[in-house]
């Protein structure tokens, strides 16, 4: 499996993404990270879903992405994924999110449910979050710098992220199966109450927890985390 890299411009921003590509009947998978993760962060999972073709992007002001001076809410970030999935030629799809990537997802899922097979949200609830005054200069003196991560997102998109991003909690019907994917321990950011709206938005879920991850289940469980999304995969190909 060899990923190739892309750029899908989006109003003046190029968006970084990778495609496994192939001829596999599989339905493809498109991929959206977290808050400071990047396309090149996925490439062991799509390794793992091979022969399945996978799109992975960078949102805005992440990896190799352009860095706008502003333009960091919702809509800009749902408006990456559309160009991506323009440029990479994708018409139907499964939607897998994790974290924040979750909140864009969500946000495309609304509008664009026609494209989307079925949906995985891994440990975010079904919301995009306003961010508090004192939100970037914590998170990058006390992750991103601590963490090497500088290098994954730049400083303008958390600034952006905090200055722009505006509170909303989606409660619009899913008619695609949905798999939740939870940490069950101290830290994770998918509460009950998360899970309980996600059952109320769809008809078809499943909820899997993990029990000894807090919110990076990849890094606690990865081999679990790998077999369950495979496993809802291939049973939700076909509608």
């Amino acid at each position: 499996m060899t990923t190739t890299a892309h750029f899908a411009p989006n109003d003046g921003v190029d968006i970084h993404y990778l495609d496994s590509g192939g001829h596999s009947p599989l339905m493809p998978v498109f991929i959206c990270p977290g808050l400071s993760e990047t396309a090149a962060e996925y490439e062991e999972l799509i390794a793992y879903l091979s022969p399945r073709r996978c799109v992975v992007l960078s949102f805005r002001g992440r990896g190799q992405s352009g860095t706008p001076q502003s333009g960091y809410d919702l809509e800009d970030h749902v408006s990456d994924i559309v160009s991506v999935v323009h440029a990479s030629g994708l018409k139907q799809f499964h939607l897998y999110a994790y974290s924040r990537g979750v909140s864009y997802a969500m946000g495309y899922l609304q509008h664009y449910a026609n494209h989307v097979q079925s949906v995985i949200v891994q440990d975010y609830p079904a919301q995009h979050k306003a961010m508090t005054e004192a939100w970037a200069e914590d998170y990058i003196h006390n992750y991103l710098i601590p963490y090497e991560r500088m290098n994954h997102i730049r400083s303008e998109a958390v600034w952006g992220i905090q200055k722009e991003s505006r509170q909303l909690l989606f409660g619009y019907n899913i008619e695609q199966a949905v798999l939740v994917l939870r940490g069950l321990q101290d830290g994770s950011l998918l509460s009950d109450e998360g899970v309980q709206h996600y059952s109320r938005m769809a008809k078809h879920i499943t909820v899997e927890g993990f029990e000894h991850s807090a919110h990076d289940i990849r890094s606690a469980e990865q081999d679990k985390l790998f077999d369950v999304i495979r496993t809802f995969l291939n049973n939700h190909d076909e509608q």
